[in-house]
């Protein structure tokens, strides 16, 4: 490229938090120096998730020295290695998970680095596109659905199923074997759900939602939350005795738990933070979502794609609430 010299990349930038269209560049940095135990990654693409854009506009701050390349979520090729790392995994297709946690190479660039075992192996079958929408979404579906047991043969409810975590958590529960119902906002969103393997899709709009899944099941084992505090009475009208909730969202102001109600109906709830996972149960999630991608449980979601140039317009649009998935397409 005009005017990249060979230690340089192309990336987004930002030196501060603040609107997109305030703090967001693509320009040249020096190319990150692979460590020990890292792996060097040539993205071919960045996914987008909501915690990007929450992290890079300051709503979930993060300390930044001098500047943060953002996104967690990518696919590429590896193409350094560190010491401590196997050179048999130089020109390994990988997806990459969490890359600018805790970093300053996120995914929205040329090259990032990351420890060895974020950077997963892609099969050669799965396009880059897939890999990128992975991440995040999918090893927080895995870890929600699949944290607390086995699900196949029961009911599960998973709230938005058309978005980033639903979707893979809908396909997961299929590939599982249980009978999935998901609850969306409207009939594209319900055709996408659909599309992913939901026995039952539901629009939580609807004043009829309640009596609608009561319908369905009232037997629900397990439920996948992402807003607890609008749909924890729908939850609790559904949900079996030693029923289990899993939320992994707050973007709301917090609920009040019916503590009684809970007691009553025997439910329990967990609450997870991928990024405050342990080793291990990150990395039963991650083979979780590796075992789904071989038996090809796992479908490339609608997307967007946007040149790195055009960083500002890709973050916009997933702050608006893209129906489907916003990726980077890496030069």
């Amino acid at each position: 490229m005009s005017g990249q010299k060979s230690n340089e990349m192309l990336a987004a930038v930002y030196d501060k938090p603040g609107d997109a269209s305030t703090v967001l560049s693509a320009r040249y940095v020096k190319r990150p120096e692979v460590g020990a135990g890292q792996v060097r990654v040539r993205l071919a693409f960045s996914g987008i998730n909501p915690t990007d854009v929450k992290i890079r506009s300051g709503r979930t701050p993060r300390p930044i020295a001098d500047f943060q390349v953002p996104h967690m979520d990518g696919s590429g090729t590896i193409d350094a290695v560190g010491p401590g790392v196997e050179m048999t995994r130089i020109g390994q297709r990988v997806w990459v998970l969490l890359a600018a946690h805790e970093s300053r190479w996120g995914t929205a660039a040329q090259w990032t680095v990351v420890n060895q075992d974020r950077a997963i192996e892609l099969p050669d079958e799965v396009s880059f596109e897939l890999g990128a929408t992975l991440g995040v979404p999918a090893v927080t579906a895995a870890n929600c659905l699949l944290g607390d047991g086995p699900i196949t043969g029961k009911d599960v409810l998973i709230a938005g199923g058309a978005g980033a975590v639903g979707r893979c958590a809908v396909e997961l529960a299929h590939w599982q074997g249980a009978r999935v119902a998901a609850s969306v906002s409207g009939e594209v969103k319900a055709e996408i759900t659909r599309q992913a393997g939901a026995d039952f899709v539901v629009n939580y709009r609807e004043a009829s939602a309640k009596e609608q899944l009561q319908a369905w099941s009232t037997k629900v084992a397990h439920i996948v939350e992402l807003d607890l505090g609008t749909n924890l009475d729908l939850d609790l009208a559904v949900a079996a005795p030693g029923a289990s909730i899993v939320t992994y969202a707050a973007d709301r102001e917090d609920p009040i738990i019916p503590i009684r109600r809970l007691m009553a109906a025997g439910v329990s709830l967990r609450f997870m933070l991928l990024y405050t996972l342990p080793a291990p149960v990150l990395a039963a999630a991650i083979d979780i979502v590796s075992a789904a991608l071989a038996a090809n449980a796992l479908q490339l979601p609608p997307v967007q794609v946007f040149t790195l140039a055009d960083i500002v317009g890709a973050h916009q649009v997933q702050e608006a609430g893209p129906t489907g998935r916003v990726l980077v397409e890496l030069p």
